[in-house]
């Protein structure tokens, strides 16, 4: 079964960041972040922990420097539909991952988890590699619709799994569409670095995880729902 966060929950009533509206309340939306605590969250294979590199700081959950480590949420989730606002700083890289488990024998949430990319696309060096740009299925497609957000600005994404099922979408616009364990899938990890990797994008039921890839990188308005 789903845990329940115990989170706060804050009606949105003027625009305010780290809220749901009652009608997204009705629709079964979730709090992954109040804007004011890690509740909710803990380092990869450390629950209950979680790294002080990781700041609260004006509504943002923040990874203020290297070394705060990979956060992973506290639930799991099988089909649902992820809401997140990012912002990385110039040159930056991070990424937010799906179906990570945290078995001790994974040692990375990219041993088990599909990646939705997150990159200063012009600034980093992993730009000039289409299935490493922002909103790209990381390693395995082509980003559609690039970003048109400079560093430092705020991003939307959203991450939909429904029956394997796998949809992104970046500032509106759609970045990635696979079904998970499909021929086509099977092909595209085949080619690509995770290929000698066989929990890659297999686990069912995971964790949700926020990359520390060394650089700053800023989160907001983070929720979802069960679908």
């Amino acid at each position: 079964m789903i845990s329940i966060l115990l989170i706060p929950i804050l009606l949105q009533g003027d625009g305010a960041h780290n809220t749901i509206s009652k009608l997204e309340m009705k629709q079964g939306w979730q709090l992954l972040f109040d804007g004011k605590t890690n509740k909710g969250w803990h380092n990869f294979r450390k629950a209950g922990s979680i790294s002080p590199k990781w700041v609260i700081e004006e509504g943002t959950l923040s990874l203020a420097e290297s070394g705060g480590g990979d956060i992973v949420t506290d639930s799991s989730w099988q089909d649902f539909e992820f809401h997140i606002d990012w912002k990385i700083a110039e040159k930056g890289n991070s990424g937010i991952f799906f179906g990570v488990s945290e078995d001790p024998k994974f040692d990375a949430v990219w041993r088990t988890g599909s990646e939705m990319q997150i990159l200063d696309d012009d600034g980093h060096p992993d730009g000039k590699y289409p299935s490493h740009r922002a909103g790209a299925n990381y390693d395995l497609s082509t980003a559609q619709n690039p970003l048109d957000k400079k560093p430092g600005e705020w991003n939307t994404a959203v991450i939909r799994v429904k029956d394997r099922h796998v949809t992104y979408t970046l500032n509106g616009k759609a970045t990635a569409d696979f079904v998970l364990d499909s021929p086509e899938w099977e092909e595209s990890v085949k080619k690509s670095k995770f290929k000698d990797m066989p929990f890659y994008g297999r686990i069912k039921k995971g964790h949700i995880a926020l990359q520390d890839h060394g650089d700053r990188v800023w989160f907001r308005n983070i929720k979802i729902r069960k679908l």
